[in-house]
């Protein structure tokens, strides 16, 4: 039986410093600057997992830099991913790390969750959640709710970041022209809108566990 941890847990945990956690993974962000560094540091990182089965394991290498995002539960393997970045003299950037899930509120899911799944080439993950199959793209979800509320948008994008940049993401946000809505549920999230009145959620998950 596969054994999960808390974000709090995996923090609190030597060697990590490098990674944090966005809902249920956690993700580093390694800034290579050229491809060849980061050609590097991915085939080191699949010498590290060799044959070894991984809960979750995903690897975005770009020419500025590599993303990695794991489940909580291997530390070990962060740990050992951080060290052969430093091996390689490569700085891992916290403040690059992030998810992007896009939200839309419906009246009954079920009649709407379909056409979003054919038209995005997604994968349905129960009853209200859509997720790419390459993992390129931002997560899909339905929000449900009670009413129509043709004066508010229903779509929006929740932004999760670490819980360590919250603050300096929505300090930016608002002085860029957007204002804060609610923040009844933080530290978990934050609810801004621009200047049109169009939302977005900041998200950590600081509270959730």
């Amino acid at each position: 039986m596969t054994v999960q941890i808390t974000a709090g847990r995996f923090h609190a945990a030597d060697g990590v410093e490098d990674w944090r956690s966005l809902y249920h993974v956690v993700s580093a962000y390694f800034r290579t600057g050229t491809l060849a560094l980061g050609i590097a540091l991915v085939n080191e990182i699949g010498r590290l997992v060799g044959e070894a089965e991984q809960q979750y394991l995903n690897v975005d290498l770009r020419y500025a830099g590599v993303t990695v995002s794991l489940s909580r539960r291997d530390i070990a393997l962060a740990r050992r991913i951080s060290a052969a970045a430093k091996a390689l003299h490569i700085p891992a950037d916290p403040t690059a790390v992030q998810l992007i899930n896009i939200t839309l509120d419906a009246l009954v899911g079920a009649d709407v969750l379909p056409f979003w799944r054919a038209l995005l080439g997604y994968h349905q993950i129960g009853d209200d959640y859509l997720a790419d199959p390459a993992r390129r793209g931002p997560s899909f979800g339905l929000q449900p709710m009670e009413e129509a509320r043709p004066e508010r948008n229903r779509m929006h994008l929740d932004v999760a970041v670490p819980h360590d940049q919250a603050e300096a993401r929505i300090t930016a946000a608002l002085a860029a022209g957007g204002r804060l809505v609610s923040e009844a549920h933080a530290p978990m999230w934050w609810v801004l809108a621009d200047a049109e009145g169009n939302e977005a959620c900041v998200a950590t998950w600081v509270g959730r566990e």
